[in-house]
C-alpha cells in the first residue's frame, strides 16, 4: 500500500538571536508565545554563560544560542548542507556534516551543544556516540529535545524521546541528568497556539466560513492558557509528566 507524502501545513520559524538590540528584543518577544523556545533558553542559559574553551554546536541552524556563551568560549557551528530546506540561511563559517558522523578528531572540544536536533537524526545513537567521541575528558554536553510537539520539518522528524529513552541514549557518559522542560499546562497552551496559527493562515475562501469564527472563539482561551502557562513555569505548577520537552546535561568521564 502506497502512502501519500506528509505535507507540512506550516514550517517552524527559524530561531534567530543576533547581537543587535533589535534582534534581542524580537527574540525576547518571541519567547512570550514560543514556550518551547522559552523553556530551552531557561535550561541552556545558566550553563552556556559559564562555558570556556572550544564549543561545538551540532545542528546549529541560525546559531541562536551563540550570543549566550561566555566571553572565553570559542564557537564552532556544524550543520547539514541541506539546512536551507529547514528555512535556515547559509553562513560561511558553519562546517558541514552528514547528520551522523562529526568531521573532527577525537577529544577536540571542551563542550558540545545540541538543541532540538536529535528528533531529526535518523540514527541518534551514532550521533550521540560521535558527540561523546569529540568531547575532551571531563567535557560537558548540553542538549534539548522536544516531547509535546507537532510533526515539524516533515518528513525529517523521526523521534519523540521520553526521559527513560534519553537515559539509555546518554548512558555512555560518566554522568547524565535529564530535566523536564515545561509541564502539562504549558503543553496545552502550546497546542492551542499551534491551532490558532493554523486557523489564521490563508487558505481557500470557503474555509474562512469556519476558520475565522473558530479563531475568534479560540483566541481568548489561548491567551488565558498562555498566561496560565507562564505562571505555571514561574511558580512550578503543573505536572512534569507531560512536558514540552527535556534538557540533558551529560559529562564525559
Amino acid at each position: 500500500m502506497t502512502r501519500s507524502p506528509v505535507i507540512e501545513e506550516f514550517k517552524p520559524i527559524p530561531i534567530r538571536r543576533g547581537a543587535g538590540g533589535l534582534d534581542r528584543a524580537l527574540f525576547a518577544m518571541r519567547m512570550l508565545a514560543d514556550l518551547q523556545l522559552l523553556t530551552c533558553v531557561r535550561f541552556l542559559a545558566p550553563h552556556l554563560g559559564r562555558m570556556q574553551g572550544d564549543v561545538l554546536d551540532v545542528g546549529c541552524g541560525e546559531m541562536p544560542f551563540r550570543t549566550l556563551l561566555g566571553p572565553q568560549a570559542r564557537y564552532t557551528g556544524l550543520d547539514v548542507p541541506q539546512a536551507g530546506d529547514f528555512g535556515m540561511r547559509g553562513h560561511a563559517d558553519i562546517h558541514s556534516f552528514d547528520g551522523r558522523l562529526i568531521p573532527f578528531p577525537d577529544a577536540s572540544f571542551d563542550h558540545v551543544l545540541c538543541t532540538e536536533v536529535l528528533e531529526h537524526a535518523e540514527d541518534p545513537v551514532t550521533l550521540v556516540a560521535e558527540m561523546h567521541r569529540v568531547l575532551r575528558p571531563g567535557g560537558l554536553l548540553l542538549a534539548t529535545v522536544p516531547f509535546s510537539a507537532r510533526v515539524h520539518h516533515a518528513p525529517n522528524d523521526y523521534h519523540r524521546f521520553t526521559r527513560f529513552r534519553l537515559a539509555t541514549l546518554f548512558a555512555g557518559f560518566a554522568t547524565a541528568e535529564v530535566t523536564e522542560r515545561g509541564n502539562d499546562v504549558a503543553a496545552i497552551a502550546n497546542k492551542l497556539i499551534v491551532v490558532c496559527v493554523r486557523l489564521a493562515r490563508p487558505g481557500r475562501p470557503a474555509a474562512l466560513l469556519w476558520r475565522l469564527p473558530g479563531l475568534v472563539l479560540l483566541a481568548p482561551l489561548t491567551a488565558v492558557a498562555l498566561a496560565a502557562a507562564h505562571l505555571s513555569l514561574a511558580f512550578g505548577w503543573g505536572s512534569p509528566m507531560d512536558p514540552l520537552g527535556y534538557g540533558i546535561l551529560a559529562r564525559k568521564g
